[in-house]
């Protein structure tokens, strides 16, 4: 007669049963790292900028119409400007991203939301290292590489510009920050708890002489009253 084999006991039953629990929540932890990590490095990751033609000739023609619609303002004629994605990136390079040592002054002539004080513009200056806008149809698609404690990062958005009661209104429809895609849901979120925002409200008001600002057909029309 064979002898009884011996009986597991409940002790390790438990421990036999608990062990692909803890194999289980090593690998998600593991991977949960290993996403994080992979997300860090895509938004440290910097896209290249778009390749956009500028020139100072294109800067100067910008200026030009900037002060033709002021002056026929000055007036009292109603104006429109156009300006094309060479012209805007040209204005855009010679007075948002200025050469060492040049004058921190402020840019003029283009429409700078209402309440912006100077430190605001100089922050803003002092911190991008590089802007590039293109203009497709009836959107905008901004490339911005910035400057954050000491690290270069890159971020793109695409959407529509316009204007809603005097403020500037954007809707967005893709985002990148680095080489990571920004989802649709939180990029939507984002942008609606920015300019719901009482204190960026204020600063999303255009001067009381712009009366629309748009992309249309490869342009940014601005029009004044």
């Amino acid at each position: 007669m064979k002898p009884d084999a011996p009986s597991e006991s409940p002790s390790d039953s438990r421990a036999v049963k608990s062990i692909p629990w803890r194999l289980i929540f090593r690998a998600v932890r593991w991977t949960s790292y290993g996403m994080a990590l992979i997300t860090l490095l895509m938004v440290l990751h910097k896209t290249p900028p778009p390749s956009i033609e500028t020139s100072p000739q294109a800067a100067s023609r910008a200026e030009q119409k900037i002060a033709e619609a002021q002056q026929a303002m000055s007036n009292g004629d109603s104006a429109t400007w156009r300006m094309d994605e060479t012209e805007l990136n040209s204005y855009l390079a010679s007075h948002l991203v200025p050469a060492e040592g040049s004058s921190s002054d402020p840019p003029t002539g283009l429409p700078v939301p209402s309440g912006t004080s100077a430190e605001q513009i100089e922050l803003v200056r002092s911190t991008v290292r590089d802007v590039k806008v293109e203009l497709i149809e009836d959107r905008v698609r901004a490339y911005v590489l910035f400057d954050l404690h000491g690290k270069d990062l890159s971020l793109q958005l695409e959407g529509r510009l316009g204007t809603a009661n005097g403020y500037l209104q954007f809707q967005p429809l893709a985002g990148q920050l680095g080489s990571l895609p920004i989802p649709q849901s939180a990029l939507q979120s984002a942008v609606q708890r920015l300019m719901d925002s009482p204190e960026n409200r204020e600063k999303l008001k255009l001067p009381p002489e712009i009366s629309d600002l748009r992309i249309e057909n490869g342009e940014v029309v601005a029009t004044y009253r």
